[in-house]
Parts: C-alpha cells; sequence; structure tokens
C-alpha cells in the first residue's frame, strides 16, 4: 500500500495580499516561492513543512460554515489567546460564543476565528 503525507491545503482569497499579510501576522508563517507556476498565487510555509496555498480569485464567491474549518494546534493556546485579542481578532467557541473557549470530553481546549475571507480556523492544544 502507498503511504500518503498531507502536503498544503490551497485556499481561494478574494484578495491575495490582505490574506498573505492576515496569515503572516496572526501565525507569523513565512513565504516560500511558487514553485508551480507564474501566477499571483502566493505560498506559506508552516511550522512543520506544510503549505498554505492562496489563490486569488477576485470575482468568485467564497461560501464558508463552521463546520468547514481547519485546525492548528499549539501548547501555548492561552498566550494565543492573548495575542488574537490584542490584534481585535474575535473568537468563539463552537456554539459562537464570544471570547470563550470549549473544552472537549476529550480535555483538548479549542476556539474558533475567522480569516478575512470568512474561512473558519480552529486553534487548539492538542500537541
Amino acid at each position: 500500500m502507498t503511504n500518503f503525507y498531507f502536503n498544503h491545503l490551497a485556499l481561494s482569497v478574494k484578495d491575495v495580499n490582505e490574506s498573505v499579510t492576515f496569515y503572516q501576522k496572526v501565525f507569523k508563517f513565512k513565504e516560500i516561492e511558487n514553485t508551480a507556476s507564474d501566477s499571483i498565487t502566493r505560498w506559506l510555509l508552516l511550522d512543520n513543512g506544510l503549505q498554505l496555498h492562496l489563490i486569488p480569485r477576485p470575482k468568485e464567491k467564497i461560501v464558508t460554515n463552521k463546520a468547514v474549518h481547519f485546525a492548528f494546534a499549539t501548547p501555548n493556546i492561552e498566550s494565543f489567546i492573548t495575542y488574537l485579542e490584542e490584534l481585535n481578532i474575535e473568537y468563539s467557541d463552537w456554539k459562537n460564543t464570544p471570547t470563550k473557549e470549549y473544552i472537549r470530553k476529550d480535555g483538548i481546549k479549542q476556539f474558533y476565528f475567522q480569516d478575512p475571507n470568512g474561512y473558519w480556523i480552529e486553534v487548539n492544544n492538542d500537541v
């Protein structure tokens, strides 16, 4: 059987520059070269070697809901919450209770917020 490894996540975005700024400001992701094409799609490198590809689609409708999300884990969840508050980024639990995190049945703490395009991002301490 062939092994598979997660390589990257690609998101359609209205304004690629705004999205790059957001992900670099919030998560400190480093921009890397788009080696696939000469397009204005921009690539960001996550700490674990995975990539986030931001594909400009200014005329496309972006439809999101919280059930379709991606998650990042950090052992420093409390300091990250403080950082989001400093950036004036609203976050909530799964039920949309503002400024509240949720502790799952397995003891993992998590919360959600949105990027400039409305994509839902979960942050948890499952590390």
